[in-house]
């Protein structure tokens, strides 16, 4: 999906889900459902507003549009997010951008969806516009447990991807660039395709995971033990660095766009004694990857 910029769009009868969508979890898709373009915020407002209380995100805005065109959406329109954008007031948010910009005729939003300068439009503002039809979707609950971004960041910083996926509607994942290290995860037999994680983005928790690993050209999915942590068998001092030992593949993996997505948090990350204590736990790291790759092909869902 290409992303647009509001700058660059005509207006046309459009059926517009609005919001952030960090995660685009089951409550995003919930408000997404039936609208074929999405209105999203770049970067996310409260790195404007509030600097100081502005999260992690779960996507970057490329994940974040390839998660939407997933789910049959049209189109994707990104609003620069900047101070002057902050001070406008909600009402000019549905007269200049959803009718003269969009040419919104439904207008779809979460039900805690907040806009415009001091948070002060709200659901029943849209509700009170006859110009376009509101839905607001309610929260959405999984065993009681309502579904949120903050929520889902939570879940993966502490490692519970596996939870995590079930509020995602699919496997948590990260995506970087091959970087060149140190060469020792070769030195040991287990050569691994290393990401620096992005200071904007959360990363999985520190431990050892069962992954999905893909690459552009790559022509299938492999399935992946990843150690995510500061390798502390070594102490390299190096910082925090995302380990993908690629299982039952033997190629040069520096500086293709590797997807990683987390399955299932093997274990936390320790430190042993000797290289060789090391080497016996990546092969049993490896073997309960296989599994958890082998039965959770099937049974989680794909994004």
């Amino acid at each position: 999906m290409q992303i647009t910029w509001l700058s660059d769009v005509a207006p046309r009868p459009r059926r517009v889900a609005v919001g952030e969508f960090d995660g685009v979890h089951l409550g995003h898709r919930a408000v997404i459902a039936g609208s074929d373009t999405v209105l999203t915020f770049e970067p996310h407002p409260l790195a404007v507003v509030r600097p100081e209380a502005a999260p992690k995100l779960l996507t970057s805005l490329e994940l974040k549009a390839e998660l939407i065109a997933g789910l049959g959406v049209e189109e994707l329109i990104v609003v620069p997010f900047d101070d002057a954008f902050a001070h406008q007031s909600a009402q000019a948010f549905i007269d200049d951008v959803l009718l003269a910009k969009l040419g919104a005729t439904h207008v779809s939003v979460g039900e805690n969806f907040r806009f415009g300068h001091g948070a002060k439009g709200d659901t029943a503002l849209l509700r009170a516009d006859r110009r376009f039809e509101a839905r607001v979707v309610p929260l959405v609950e999984i065993e009681g447990e309502i579904i949120s971004s903050s929520h889902v960041r939570g879940l993966v910083l502490a490692g519970e991807v596996e939870h995590a996926s079930r509020f995602l509607g699919g496997s948590f994942r990260i995506r970087g660039t091959v970087a060149h290290g140190e060469k020792r995860g070769r030195e040991l037999g287990f050569p691994t395709a290393n990401l620096e994680p992005d200071p904007e983005l959360v990363c999985p928790g520190h431990g050892v995971y069962a992954t999905r690993v893909t690459w552009e050209g790559g022509g299938k999915t492999y399935c992946g033990a990843t150690n995510v942590g500061v390798r502390p068998t070594f102490e390299t001092g190096l910082g925090v660095l995302i380990e993908a030992f690629v299982v039952d593949f033997d190629g040069d993996l520096y500086d293709k766009q590797l997807t990683v997505e987390f399955l299932r948090r093997l274990r936390g990350e320790q430190r042993f004694d000797s290289a060789e204590q090391l080497i016996e736990q990546m092969h049993r790291d490896v073997a309960a990857a296989r599994t958890v790759c082998a039965g959770d092909s099937a049974t989680l869902p794909g994004r």
